[in-house]
């Protein structure tokens, strides 16, 4: 493990500083799953005003020590000279809080409540009574208050949605994703973009597990590392992080495991797990209410009815895990990896090129046309497919009626000219039948550089389209390596902070 700076999130600390500045009642609710940053975040901002914020984080022990421990820590900042007795306690939470908001009267003060659902765990009321002081005290102080929680499940029902009480109050709701692949240069500054690749594919952009990391390791022997017998952190996170939505998780692992091995359609998960597909499909809804399986359906067919969708398991670690490790767990605890580090070694390039390689060229063309760096504009980007065919990159915006449709490659030959026929046949076969005229920018993703050679002869394959009559036209192509993605997707992220 090595020390870290704060990296990213320059957006959420710019929102929340803007909101302090406003010298009004604000309500912050920061959620995101397990281990994403939301308590660095809140510190991180908190290093900067000292003197006018108090952060406190519940702990999963009893309704009394909760809060006798927020009670001591609200008296401690308001007299600091004078320590709250071991004993103290405000007699009730609304106590508590109506003691904040006459705190908040005096002068203008942050209040952050973290793991805010270790209460509500075992004080179902805790959300009402959230409610009960916002709307009768807090709101008319000049108090700007975070509550932040990462068991998500429990956060949606009591904070988020429309029936919550406190719904509608928030003035910011700040969902804090993972880190951008853009960004990991600056935590792994030793590694080359292949290996941050290969890193972002087995850890994606969580920071506590990057921070597990050491910088002066290969990413193949922090992975041995991390799963040595006596650190088997990996192989409990995913029990963790599916606990906040489900208590009986047997047939929720069977579904992410058969996804993570392939299977993508209803019916054949259904198969695998030995279960109805009307079961499925109520097990399959609530995963994807969790945010780690979704399901995917071709970018020219998202505002229509279609059978054609594809189940994928979001979550990077999630699908490593399931992926390699799940069926390993037994060996692992005795220390006999060998078979499984040489099947990670012999399948992490085609797992990398059906998964990591290919969002991260899909973020690269919807960034690319954010920054004018392709001549087409793209709403939303996924992939395309028929029944026997995909086409890896698809990008659309339908009421410009502009296509990106492109190739992926990572640990394969690429043949330029072979992979944009493919493209150019299949064009016409994917563009949305609304009878309009499309323009179409195709892209070519590689691992290793493109030649000059290369450029030359697809661009003369674009020119040289055969000149039947057809609803689209070709606006040119982008040739683009593992360099410059990597470049520019860091380029970007800094540009986005």
């Amino acid at each position: 493990m090595f020390e870290t700076t704060f990296v990213g999130r320059q957006a959420e600390l710019d929102l929340i500083e803007r909101l302090w500045l406003e010298q009004k009642s604000t309500l912050i609710i920061l959620y995101g799953r397990r281990r994403v940053g939301k308590t660095r975040l809140l510190t991180h901002w908190l290093q900067q005003h000292p003197e006018d914020a108090l952060y406190w984080m519940a702990e999963p022990t009893s309704a009394h020590d909760q809060l006798r421990s927020f009670s001591q820590a609200l008296l401690n900042f308001a007299d600091p000279e004078t320590p709250a007795s071991p004993d103290f306690s405000y007699d009730s939470w609304e106590h508590a809080l109506r003691q904040a908001s006459l705190l908040a009267r005096e002068r203008r003060f942050a209040l952050f409540i973290d793991e805010v659902t270790y209460i509500m765990d075992v004080n179902p009321a805790m959300a009402g009574t959230l409610q009960k002081a916002w709307d009768h005290w807090l709101s008319k102080s000049n108090l700007m208050l975070a509550l932040s929680g990462s068991q998500m499940g429990l956060m949606q029902r009591h904070l988020l949605s429309y029936q919550a009480p406190l719904y509608g109050r928030a003035t910011a709701q700040i969902k804090l994703p993972p880190l951008p692949f853009g960004v990991t240069s600056q935590y792994f500054p030793n590694y080359d973009a292949a290996e941050r690749v290969n890193l972002y594919a087995i850890w994606g952009g969580v920071p506590a597990y990057w921070e597990r990391l050491s910088n002066q390791r290969s990413v193949a022997d922090n992975l041995r590392e991390q799963l040595s017998p006596s650190n088997a952190w990996m192989l409990d996170e995913s029990r963790l992080l599916l606990q906040d939505f489900i208590t009986d998780p047997y047939n929720y692992v069977g579904i992410m495991r058969a996804i993570a091995d392939g299977k993508q359609m209803l019916g054949e998960i259904s198969k695998r797990v030995g279960l109805s597909g009307g079961s499925t499909s109520k097990y399959m809804s609530v995963l994807r209410e969790t945010g780690f399986v979704a399901r995917e359906v071709p970018v020219t067919k998202r505002n229509i009815e279609t059978r054609q969708g594809r189940y994928v398991v979001t979550d990077p670690y999630l699908r490593f895990y399931y992926r390699f490790l799940a069926a390993y767990q037994s060996k692992i605890a005795l220390g006999r990896q060998r078979q499984m580090f040489e099947k990670i070694q012999d399948d992490l390039p085609s797992f990398i090129q059906t998964n990591t390689w290919t969002e991260l060229c899909r973020e690269w063309v919807l960034r690319a046309s954010a920054q004018d760096e392709i001549p087409v504009s793209i709403e939303h980007v996924g992939s395309e497919w028929r029944r026997s065919f995909t086409i890896d990159i698809a990008g659309i915006d339908e009421y410009a009626h502009t296509l990106v449709l492109g190739a992926c490659f990572w640990d394969e030959t690429a043949d330029p000219v072979e992979a944009i026929q493919t493209l150019l046949k299949r064009t016409s076969t994917v563009l949305p039948d609304d009878g309009e005229r499309w323009t179409i920018y195709y892209t070519l993703f590689k691992k290793d550089d493109w030649s000059a050679k290369d450029k030359e002869l697809v661009e003369m394959e674009i020119r040289n389209i055969p000149g039947k009559k057809r609803r689209w036209q070709a606006a040119g192509i982008s040739l683009v390596d593992l360099s410059r993605l990597d470049a520019d997707l860091t380029r970007w992220a800094d540009e986005t902070d």
